[in-house]
């Protein structure tokens, strides 16, 4: 019987992610529809921009686009699960945002110490 062993996958963990969050080294966006964030609340200092939208809102060139990401670094996405988020960060980089980070879900934001807001 053979056993593979798992490896991490490259790229930022839910804890870094909230660890940098907290020195605003990184820019969080919540990818998730609106009603999931008001019946949960986001990731404390996101942005929330549903996945629909992302690719209006993040384009410079689109007269939605959000003015925090204007000279944004490193980027974390996350969902509800990691799947939207996996589609967000793809997207992104297609828009030509270098380091994009899928910190999977909310749940994992929070299991990490990922502190949340409402309203």
């Amino acid at each position: 019987m053979f056993f593979l062993r798992q490896q991490r996958p490259q790229g930022m963990t839910p804890a870094e992610a909230v660890e940098q969050a907290g020195t605003g080294a990184v820019t969080v966006i919540d990818v998730r529809e609106h009603g999931e964030v008001a019946s949960s609340g986001k990731a404390k200092g996101a942005i929330h921009i549903p996945l629909m939208r992302l690719r209006d809102m993040a384009d410079p060139r689109h007269p939605d686009f959000v003015e925090a990401l204007k000279d944004a670094g490193p980027i974390c996405v996350y969902c509800a699960s990691g799947a939207r988020s996996h589609s967000a960060s793809q997207l992104l980089q297609q828009l030509g945002y270098d380091e994009v980070h899928n910190i999977g879900g909310l749940g994992h934001w929070v299991q990490a110490g990922g502190e949340i807001e409402r309203g």
